[in-house]
């Protein structure tokens, strides 16, 4: 048999065991006082992670002795939601708790509304998102929103005492708590992050020994693993999936894109990174990579996980074995040099528009020629200010589709510019 992890052995049961959230369940408070009454309102719980969003959802369902439902937002569609509904309407009265929930789209927060407005179901929802942005404006009327605060270093150090002393798997090795700024320090204020580090520590501990701030450092360099939305690793991955497909490495990139979603990375967020690759390191070598990129975006934020990640892997493999050219983005960061350095430069008169007589009588737009007007759409003429005439901020690399571009150039412009 399995042993639960450290974190879920020492899971509150009741308010008065909850560390933190004095403002929600002291007495007085709001969540005390709904319990005491013995009826709660559907609700949005947001805070950071780790903080008691989950445990106070469970204690909640355990002191009205009410059926408890749970989903997470990151694996569950509107089927498992309807599914719940209709058990719940078999229940006198019952409670569902979605962890997450700012990843539901419009469409799965909409199947939760009627269940709401009628009572079948109380809804929790917890969420590290400010709920006025990611939660419907439907939903969120009908639930009332409360903030959970970070975790003091105070209440931190109270749960790893609570651990060594109580937890019956580690009291017995009489381990001594001698400094716990680096427990403190790495969990970020998460209480399981806490739990989970304090579990892996003591595992590499004799009886009797003592934990210090350079012990916890070994052993979280070694054995933690931990993916922060907020934190260093969070950009190591994006920055490891990026260069996977800017090196056209289909294999690296799917991984590091399973790791972020295995994670619950934002979907869009990992959207908006590939939309953002396929002009700055595919461009004009492929147009057809910002068109995939751009429906990828618009097809996530509407479908949300789990099924979001086939159209994720779909992508970043497309990305990733497209042919590559950072062109565009060289050119547009060259040009931003030359205005920061050589400012705002005269606008040649033919290139200025002239809406009024008097702009016309100062020569405004003057000896402008229109470019369809000439043969193949096109005549030689400036477009740029003098100072920096002749300067070609775009360079076309060599790949099929740049190479023609090349051409293109070449046959209009050889006269002006170096292609």
């Amino acid at each position: 048999m399995n042993t639960p992890p450290l974190a879920e052995r020492l899971r509150p049961r009741q308010l008065i065991d909850l560390i933190g959230q004095e403002h929600l369940i002291s007495k007085g408070g709001i969540l005390q006082t709904s319990i005491e009454k013995g009826k709660i309102p559907s609700m949005i719980l947001w805070g950071p992670p780790g903080v008691g969003k989950t445990t106070i959802a469970g204690i909640i369902a355990n002191s009205l002795e009410l059926p408890f439902f749970t989903l997470s937002a990151i694996s569950s569609g509107v089927k498992d939601i309807r599914e719940v509904i209709e058990e719940a309407k078999n229940k006198n009265g019952a409670i569902l708790f979605i962890d997450e929930i700012h990843r539901f789209n419009k469409g799965q927060q909409d199947a939760l509304l009627c269940a709401v407005e009628k009572g079948i179901i109380t809804l929790i929802g917890a969420t590290t998102e400010n709920p006025s942005f990611e939660v419907n404006s439907a939903l969120l009327s009908r639930c009332q929103v409360y903030v959970l605060k970070s975790l003091e270093e105070k209440d931190l150090i109270k749960l790893l005492n609570i651990a060594l002393e109580k937890d019956a798997e580690i009291s017995k090795k009489n381990i001594i708590l001698k400094e716990t700024e680096s427990l403190i320090n790495i969990s970020g204020g998460d209480a399981r992050k806490l739990l989970n580090l304090l579990e892996i520590v003591c595992d590499s501990l004799r009886e009797g020994e003592s934990i210090t701030n350079e012990l916890v450092m070994n052993v979280a360099q070694k054995r933690v693993a931990v993916y922060d939305k907020k934190g260093e690793q969070h950009y190591d991955i994006i920055s490891a999936f990026i260069k996977s497909m800017r090196g056209s490495d289909p294999n690296g990139a799917v991984y590091w894109l399973a790791r972020m979603i295995e994670s619950g990375e934002d979907v869009k967020f990992i959207a908006r990174r590939m939309l953002i690759f396929a002009s700055e390191d595919i461009g004009n070598a492929n147009p057809n990579a910002l068109l995939l990129a751009n429906n990828t975006f618009q097809a996530v934020n509407i479908i949300g996980y789990p099924e979001s990640r086939i159209i994720l892997s779909q992508c970043a493999i497309y990305l990733a074995t497209s042919l590559k050219s950072n062109a565009s983005y060289m050119a547009i960061e060259e040009a931003l040099t030359a205005v920061r350095e050589k400012g705002d430069l005269f606008i040649p008169l033919h290139l200025r528009n002239a809406p009024s007589k008097l702009m016309k009588d100062m020569n405004y737009g003057k000896d402008y020629q229109y470019a369809h007007n000439y043969e193949n759409n096109f005549i030689l003429q400036e477009f740029l200010p003098n100072e920096i005439s002749g300067t070609a901020f775009y360079s076309p690399q060599k790949n099929a589709r740049e190479e023609e571009i090349r051409r293109f150039l070449k046959e209009r412009w050889k006269e002006k510019y170096n292609y």
